[in-house]
């Protein structure tokens, strides 16, 4: 009879282990593509780019029909700048679109002003060349920030053009 249990067990603990891999297995990428739309790309693109210090890695177009056709639009056409953290398939996809309006949503102050995505979070090897760019954009930066983390880890909360809140992680000097 324990034979029989202990079989059981084992047959059970397969089938749920087989679930859990296969659920796990239908995703091609580790990654999630994030799409932005901003109401400027040309300052949106400054922030992220020469603020941020992320780089543009591609861009393509959404023509009309297809956006239609997709659900995407309401039949406009879109051109898509994709920028990444570092060029690499690992990276993730922060696609940036514009269709030259403002944001419906109320300006925010803090996070839980408003609904849906709110923040990113960029770990970083040293804050200060980023807090130097951002100071040079006069971007303004929120709370009492560096604020320490760690001994080691401080953390730098600003805005970007739209009010998208960017938490960067990192080191105030560069990790050796």
């Amino acid at each position: 009879m324990q034979k029989s249990i202990f079989k059981n067990l084992l047959t059970i603990s397969a089938l749920l282990l087989g679930g859990l891999v296969h659920a796990q297995s239908n995703f091609t990428s580790k990654t999630i593509g994030v799409g932005v739309v901003v109401a400027d790309m040309e300052r949106s693109l400054n922030f992220y780019v020469k603020g941020i210090g992320m780089v543009k890695t591609g861009n393509f177009t959404i023509n009309a029909e297809f956006g239609k056709r997709g659900g995407l639009t309401g039949g406009e056409a879109v051109e898509v700048n994709i920028l990444k953290l570092e060029n690499s398939p690992e990276a993730t996809d922060w696609k940036l679109m514009s269709f030259g309006k403002k944001s419906a949503h109320p300006a925010q102050k803090f996070i839980q002003d408003d609904t849906g995505p709110q923040y990113i979070t960029i770990q970083v090897k040293s804050l200060k060349p980023i807090i130097e760019r951002l100071k040079e954009q006069k971007v303004t930066f929120l709370g009492s920030t560096p604020t320490p983390l760690t001994k080691d880890t401080h953390f730098v909360l600003v805005q970007d053009p739209d009010g998208t809140f960017v938490e960067l992680i990192g080191p105030m000097e560069s990790i050796k």
